[in-house]
């Protein structure tokens, strides 16, 4: 299994959001605020900036050339920490290694200070950056928890 990490192109963006909409309706699990509008369809995210920020990115899953999910990324500076923003793998991809290998390859290309934050009540998504950041660095990473109930990975690379 090919698993590739691919710039989202501006052009691409309705597909992006295409994505979202099962991101969304997954996160309102954990979000009791979330509600479809009056098309049926959640709010889009506000993407733009995805394309005019340089230190925002947009990235596709695709696992053989086929999209299987998307990673949103905040690749900053020395001074700041990367930070995965947003990051989601449909589930016929799911537990198959698919998104510990995207974790992993991103981690890969972006080196520095890392923070990955889960809300508290999302188990599984902690369960799994818990896993993924322990094997990619061995254990040497903090794990707390912030005001507003998210619990946060930090590393380094």
């Amino acid at each position: 299994m090919d698993v590739q990490i691919v710039p989202v192109k501006q052009e691409e963006a309705p597909i992006l959001h295409n994505l979202m909409q099962y991101y969304i309706y997954e996160f309102s699990e954990y979000l009791h605020d979330i509600k479809l509008e009056e098309d049926g369809r959640f709010e889009p995210f506000k993407l733009d900036g995805y394309w005019t920020e340089p230190h925002l990115r947009a990235l596709f899953i695709k696992v053989d050339d086929q999209l299987a999910g998307f990673v949103l990324l905040e690749a900053t500076s020395d001074s700041s920490p990367n930070s995965v923003n947003e990051f989601f793998v449909l589930k016929p991809y799911k537990r198959k290694g698919v998104g510990k290998k995207a974790a992993f390859e991103v981690f890969k290309r972006w080196h520095g200070n890392w923070v990955v934050a889960q809300l508290k009540e999302n188990k599984p998504a902690q369960a799994f950056w818990n896993r993924v950041i322990d094997e990619y660095t061995n254990g040497e990473y903090e794990q707390l928890e912030d005001h507003e109930k998210r619990t946060i990975q930090s590393f380094t690379l």
